[in-house]
């Protein structure tokens, strides 16, 4: 890659100058060139030397950049291109620059369906499309976990813009436990992912209490320019998330102190990856198992988190969790044991 700014500068000029045949390019020439746009693009307005047009010329011939340009002297004095068709703006993309193109793609991928990367989404594609187009049988060295299908994506956009723009949303919600469709005034504050599902977060009408919608149990959305927009002073999403697994939070709740036995098969993966960032190591026995101890709100995600490890893991105390985990699971083998 080049060193800097201006060589880049110095190589792109260097490179039309080349590729216009209808010219006979002297080194004084490409130097009066390469002055004139530096002066024109950066401000300079010493010059370039003739020292430092050689070396461009040397290091555009060299594999260093992976331009390799076919550069040619005609009668000992004028520059060209061996090749008229040749130009460093055409140059192949190695094995290497496809790898890695590959990967750029996929993560940007992700952002696909963020409206505020609308621009980058053109962009993405184009990406796609070179890369397939470059080496259809490149596989990617990474992938992400994403669901293309999950519904209320195209709300992202206008609760994006909303937060940004301090705006109003007129929201109709429906909730998995309520019979009908609601409306009402939103004021968000921030988005929230979590587990491929996106949430809007803020307050609705004039209550303080704060609130947590889906976007896929959105049915329509609008924003309102005459109603006052009630910014958020208070919280920022770290803190506000801190004391929970999820996005369920609950004010004035006060936390547990949930300690988990893990099995030997789970243990590593609970280790490594912390169910909670307040998670401490209290045990570790001889069969290889494990004790933790988390800070945490007894919220939904929590028995999910805790159900999800199945056998391998039991909660010690608080009694209260424990007795609600042990109905839980108690359910569902009874489930098992019906046929349905």
């Amino acid at each position: 890659m080049p060193a800097n700014r201006n060589a880049l500068i110095r190589y792109k000029t260097i490179d039309s100058c080349l590729c216009n045949r209808q010219k006979r390019w002297t080194l004084e020439m490409l130097i009066d060139k390469v002055s004139d746009v530096l002066y024109e693009y950066e401000g300079m307005d010493k010059g370039i030397s003739r020292r430092t047009i050689q070396a461009d010329l040397q290091m555009m011939r060299s594999e260093k950049l992976g331009y390799n340009a076919p550069i040619i002297i005609i009668d000992k004095k004028y520059y060209t291109y061996e090749n008229p068709e040749y130009s460093i703006t055409n140059i192949p993309l190695s094995e290497q620059d496809l790898a890695r193109m590959n990967e750029a793609v996929e993560i940007l991928r992700q952002f696909k369906g963020f409206s505020h990367f609308s621009n980058l989404n053109d962009v993405v594609q184009k990406l796609e499309s070179h890369v397939h187009a470059a080496s259809t049988n490149q596989r990617p060295a990474i992938h992400f976990e994403r669901n293309d299908n999950l519904k209320g994506l195209h709300h992202l956009e206008t609760i994006y813009q909303a937060i940004i723009q301090e705006k109003t949303l007129d929201v109709s919600y429906q909730s998995f436990t309520a019979r009908e469709v609601q409306r009402f005034f939103f004021h968000v504050w921030w988005l929230k992912e979590f587990k491929n599902r996106w949430f809007a977060v803020g307050t609705r009408n004039s209550r303080d209490e704060i609130y947590t919608l889906a976007l896929d149990r959105m049915h329509e959305l609008f924003v309102l320019e005459d109603i006052p927009y009630r910014a958020n002073h208070t919280y920022t999403p770290d803190e506000y998330y801190k004391d929970v697994i999820g996005v369920s939070v609950s004010v004035n709740v006060p936390l547990l102190k949930v300690q988990l036995w893990v099995s030997s098969q789970h243990a590593p993966y609970v280790l490594t990856k912390p169910l909670h960032h307040s998670q401490t190591l209290l045990e570790e026995r001889e069969d290889k198992s494990v004790v933790v101890e988390i800070m945490v709100q007894h919220n939904y995600e929590l028995e999910r988190e805790i159900l999800g490890f199945g056998q391998g893991m039991i909660v010690l105390s608080p009694d209260r969790l424990r007795k609600r985990i042990k109905y839980l699971v108690m359910g569902a083998m009874k489930q098992y044991e019906e046929e349905v």
